[in-house]
């Protein structure tokens, strides 16, 4: 043991051996010992051992150390040894102190506060923990075995295992990812962490988590779906909210992480109502004085979690139905609402501005909710004015102003309505003296001495008038009061006003940026904007100067408001017509020289970034020179505006009388489809009758099958009626002893008479409706046919009906003989149960009842003679029925002629087909000749593909 107290401390005699030494024999130790007590006693001497001799102790033991946790699992302080030893040879971090896990008391793992002195030595130990990296995952067993371990519930396993593959991922995270990715339940061993009941390992769980799910869509769908959000929010909700540590923290960046750039999992969390979670994270006291320095954090984390979820990058769909959650659920109620609170930090009040503006960005009904909040001021002030004010001050922070512009182009954003009452404050009859417009902040902002107003104010004028030709046209009303005693002017001129007095360079960019947006598509705007003399030769002279750098950027925009001036020019001033303009810029300018002017705007620096996302952001004021909304006028604008400067007069006219050809080939390529179009209706019309006569014909066919059976039935019932008859004749001829017995037998057999001739005249009633109906399904086929030879066809039904009345009548008749027949019957036996004893009266009583049998076998003489009436009159419905069958036949002759219509229409539709790819042809031989004259035709189906976008592009405004 003398061995191990040199190592540990102990004073040893003799000479004391090198580190390496000392490694090295350890080692062998490690490698050779059996007995476990040894082998843990060399892990914890390389443990003690790996900071100070960390290259010495990587190279030589890490495949040793590897071993005892494939072989000694069972023991958990050995295992711990080993994987705190592994832990301090990779991890780079170099201020780290490493406790006992015994000892342990800390959440988490502290990040270094101090920083190392020399960079070049701080540089080396950062690769030396990336080689030692790389070697531990050349094996990716390796890191099985890690995730194996993290199984144990012991607490000197689970975290150092923790650590070690957080500093793993630190140091080669995309291999580490790829593995754990491919291992079996290997991110569900990762989640187990979150549901540890000792803090330290669920906290540096989620650590772990962070590094495990940056920049790995794949890894963060299989978190999400491993129940990741509701783990999240519960600790949040459990940490306090807002007001919670850095557990709280931990937690939100492991949901951004989750969240950013993954349309899968926003919509899982959308489609979780986990969104509704959210709203008690900003339910913010009365109180706002002393916000610690953590919950700033935190709740700074909540807003961009909530900016993820309606970012301007996420598909529209996403962020529109993450909107509307986030107004149903009163999310964006809160959000109003620290907005106009008092004592709110700067940084929390600049980054719940820019959260509010992407809720209600291109979200109509979110708009209008943000329009009708009002500051808790006397007299209460729109919200809207409210900040406006801030952002034309500039004694406000620069990033709160960049925040309200930005939130006051989102609630402009597609919305028309909105705009609309912008620039009616403007207007003469609804200025009110006695309270602050929108519009009077933005004309003191544009006209003000700060050069960063009169950018902002200018720019947010602009998306006051975006794709909004009416309030363009509106604007053009507004007249300002220059000073006393002299006449006003109108906006529009005086924003020449100002550009021709020299202001600052940032100044004259807003304002050109305005004009181009407000005559842009407007050509009454450009009318006005001519009309005045001094602005075409004050345009040309400041793209003909040679100026220096800064004013590059001014030139090219006067370029290419001298451009919209001659693209949507209609030629109603007579000196400024497209031609004259053209024919000055060639004079004065040059038309190379004006087309490389208007190309300097694209050329800046400043403007690929402001195109790249519509929120501005910038990392000073003097840099703040466009706008993103701008940049996508001018890349529409610049090439047409190439284009039209370089056409000369003649190839203009050539242009109109070719696009007058088109147009007329157009409208008559339209009318020939409209008359297709409305043969199609008539061909579908002709088919759908045809089907309702073939549907009729099928009805038809189908009664008449029904009555044929009905009536052999009837046939049936009648025979078995006659072979009745038939008994009761032969039962007459008993003897007088049997008087009463027939008696009997006949009022049976009577009764079934009743029954049956009842039922025979049910059956007929039947057939009569059933009549009826086919006479008006008849009815119903004569008229869609127009046939005018059914005459014979009605006349025959009249027959049967007079028949079917006929024998109603009969079957009545024979039904009231029948209840006569009963009457007597009954009569005829009521004698027979008074008991007598005078044979004279016996003999005159047999004497009447063989007098009523002979008047009963009368009467059943008589009813067969009915019966048999009946049955001629079932024979002639019958033959009624037949010729019912030859008139569907006729109606199916109809329906033969309809379809020989139709055939007639097909072949009139492919003559007109031939007609119009006659015109095609022409068509296309002219675009032809057009494109020989080196003009730019579009194609039919580009024309189709516009107008299916723009179609799409106002469903989606919708």
């Amino acid at each position: 043991m003398n061995f191990f107290r040199g190592v540990m401390g102990g004073q040893a005699a003799g000479p004391q051996p090198s580190g390496a030494e000392t490694i090295q024999k350890l080692c062998d130790r490690v490698a050779s010992s059996t007995l476990l007590d040894d082998r843990r006693d060399a892990v914890r001497a390389l443990k003690s051992l790996s900071k100070k001799y960390r290259m010495e102790v990587g190279t030589q033991a890490m495949d040793h150390l590897i071993n005892i946790l494939q072989t000694d699992r069972s023991d958990s302080e050995i295992v711990g040894y080993a994987l705190d030893t592994l832990y301090n040879l990779i991890c780079n971090d170099e201020e780290e102190e490493q406790d006992e896990s015994e000892d342990a008391v800390s959440p988490k793992p502290k990040q270094k506060t101090v920083p190392t002195p020399d960079e070049s030595a701080q540089k080396q130990a950062d690769d030396l923990g990336a080689q030692f990296t790389e070697k531990f995952i050349e094996d990716p067993e390796h890191l099985t075995l890690i995730l194996a371990l993290l199984e144990e519930f012991d607490f000197h396993v689970r975290w150092p295992g923790v650590k070690l593959l957080t500093a793993l991922l630190k140091n080669q995270g995309p291999q580490v990812q790829g593995v754990i990715l491919v291992s079996p339940m290997g991110v569900s061993r990762l989640m187990d962490l979150l549901a540890d009941s000792r803090e330290i390992i669920r906290n540096d769980g989620l650590l772990l988590l962070q590094h495990l799910t940056k920049s790995n869509a794949a890894i963060q769908k299989i978190v999400a779906f491993e129940n990741a959000f509701e783990r999240l929010l519960d600790i949040i909700t459990d940490e306090g909210s807002s007001d919670g540590g850095i557990v709280v923290e931990d937690c939100l960046l492991l949901l951004l992480n989750l969240l950013k750039n993954n349309s899968s999992n926003q919509n899982f969390f959308k489609e979780g109502s986990y969104i509704q979670r959210m709203k008690p994270w900003f339910e913010v006291g009365d109180d706002n004085a002393g916000w610690s320095a953590q919950k700033v954090t935190n709740l700074h984390l909540m807003l961009q979690l909530v900016r993820v979820l309606v970012s301007p990058v996420n598909s529209p769909g996403a962020t529109t139905s993450c909107q509307k959650a986030m107004y149903t659920c009163g999310l964006l109620q809160q959000l109003c609402t620290i907005l106009m609170a008092t004592g709110v930090p700067a940084d929390i009040l600049t980054e719940t501005i820019n959260t509010v503006s992407e809720v209600i960005r291109g979200n109509q009904v979110n708009q209008d909710y943000f329009a009708s909040v009002n500051a808790p001021s006397n007299p209460p002030r729109p919200a809207i004015v409210v900040l406006l004010m801030s952002m034309v001050n500039e004694r406000q922070p620069f990033v709160l102003r960049c925040a309200v512009l930005y939130c006051f182009q989102c609630f402009l954003y597609k919305n028309q309505k909105g705009q609309g009452e912008i620039v009616a404050t403007l207007l003469p009859s609804t200025i009110d003296a006695n309270s602050i417009s929108a519009g009077q902040l933005l004309c003191g902002g544009l006209f003000s001495a700060d050069s960063l107003s009169n950018w902002c104010a200018a720019v947010a004028l602009a998306h006051a008038l975006q794709e909004n030709l009416t309030q363009k046209e509106q604007l053009l009303r507004v007249q300002l009061a220059t000073s006393l005693g002299k006449p006003p002017v109108s906006l529009l001129q005086q924003c020449t006003n100002i550009l021709s007095q020299g202001s600052k360079v940032q100044t004259r960019v807003g304002l050109l940026m305005l004009l181009c947006t407000w005559i842009s598509n407007c050509p009454i705007a450009v009318t006005h904007f001519l009309h005045n003399q001094e602005n075409v030769p004050f345009l040309t002279a400041q793209i003909s100067e040679n100026l220096g750098e800064d004013e590059r950027l001014v030139q090219g925009l006067c370029a290419l408001l001298l451009g919209i001036c001659i693209y949507y020019n209609d030629n109603s001033l007579e000196n400024y017509t497209k031609e004259k303009l053209k024919h000055l810029i060639e004079k004065r300018i040059g038309k190379e020289n004006f087309v490389e002017k208007l190309g300097f705007i694209t050329k800046h620096e400043l403007y690929s970034r402001a195109a790249q996302k519509p929120q501005p952001v910038f990392p000073s004021p003097e840099q703040m020179l466009f706008d993103h909304e701008f940049t996508k006028l001018v890349k529409d604008l610049e090439g047409m505006i190439t284009k039209a400067v370089h056409k000369s007069s003649e190839d203009e006219k050539k242009e109109e009388e070719v696009k007058k050809t088109l147009e007329q080939h157009d409208n008559i390529v339209t009318q020939y489809k409209e008359l297709i179009r409305e043969q199609d209706a008539e061909i579908q019309k002709l088919k759908e009758q045809v089907a309702s006569v073939s549907t009729q014909n099928e009805q038809l066919q189908t009664t008449t099958t029904q009555q044929l059976s009905q009536i052999q039935q009837h046939k049936d019932q009648y025979n078995i009626l006659k072979l009745k008859l038939g008994k009761d004749n032969q039962s007459q001829s008993n003897s007088q002893g049997e008087i009463s017995q027939v008696n009997g037998v006949q009022t049976e057999e009577l009764t079934q008479l009743r029954d049956e001739v009842e039922e025979l005249r049910k059956q007929n009633t039947l057939l009569q409706t059933q009549l009826g109906d086919k006479e008006s399904l008849v009815n119903t086929l004569r008229s869609e046919s127009g046939a005018s030879d059914n005459t014979e066809l009605l006349k025959k039904l009249e027959a049967l009906r007079s028949q079917v009345q006929a024998q109603s009548t009969e079957i009545s008749q024979l039904q009231t003989d029948r209840q006569d027949l009963q009457r007597r019957a009954e009569a005829s036996m009521a004698p027979e149960t008074v008991p007598s004893s005078d044979g004279a009266v016996d003999e005159a009583k047999v004497t009447e009842l063989e007098n009523r049998l002979a008047a009963q076998s009368s009467e059943i003489e008589r009813l067969k003679g009915d019966l048999r009436s009946s049955s001629e009159a079932r024979a002639d419905l019958e033959q009624q029925l037949a010729s019912a069958t030859s008139s569907v036949a006729i109606l199916q002759m109809e329906k033969a002629k309809l379809q020989t219509e139709v055939q007639e229409s097909k072949k009139e539709q492919d003559d007109l087909l031939m007609l119009l790819a006659d015109q095609d042809q022409k068509i296309h031989s002219l675009k032809q000749k057009l494109k020989d004259l080196g003009e730019t035709v579009e194609d039919e189906d580009d024309l189709d593909a516009r107008d299916q976008t723009d179609e799409e592009e106002d469903e989606d405004e919708d």
